[in-house]
């Protein structure tokens, strides 16, 4: 994390309205992915983003560290999320993250189909590590710092996730074949 950006944050949390308006602007995205990796619906994934955004601004003054200010704000998207994807029946993984995933890699129908069901059946936190680094591109050090992981728990949940994904298309790929 370069000085201005911590001063950025340090400003943010005494108060500073441009200074959190900057954060909103330069975290928004990373954070709506999180939720939108929990979540799977992006207008309940924009609520949530602007939820916690109220809730951090409201409590700011309870962060001590400027540094830990991605990692609390990932924490807070990730409870809220949680919390509404609990009131609310799973959807399936929807279209358009299906798009994103065919400009990746073109793929059949019916396997992109098997991949959009093995990663919503993934835990949230590997959907998010995995929506944060393959659809968002952020690099690890980013995604270290938004969802408070170290570099090996990072490199452990985004292996654990594509060997799971892997295991679970291994049927669908030989069938395809």
């Amino acid at each position: 994390m370069d000085p201005s950006e911590q001063e950025i944050f340090r400003a943010a949390i005494r108060g500073d309205r441009e200074a959190f308006e900057m954060i909103i602007r330069t975290q928004s995205r990373a954070l709506f992915a999180i939720a939108y990796g929990i979540l799977q619906n992006r207008s309940d994934a924009e609520d949530v983003v602007q939820d916690a955004f109220i809730k951090a601004w409201r409590g700011r003054w309870k962060l001590r560290d400027a540094e830990k200010l991605p990692a609390w704000l990932g924490t807070i998207v990730r409870h809220r999320a949680r919390d509404l994807a609990r009131k609310r029946k799973p959807e399936p993984l929807p279209d358009e993250l299906s798009d994103q995933l065919q400009e990746l890699a073109p793929i059949e129908d019916s396997l992109g189909k098997h991949l959009r069901a093995a990663i919503a059946e993934l835990p949230e936190l590997h959907r998010a590590a995995l929506t944060l680094r393959y659809f968002e591109e952020l690099d690890y050090a980013a995604i270290e710092r938004l969802l408070g992981l170290s570099n090996g728990a990072l490199r452990g949940i985004l292996g654990r996730a594509l060997q799971t994904l892997r295991k679970r298309l291994r049927p669908a790929l030989t069938a395809s074949e």
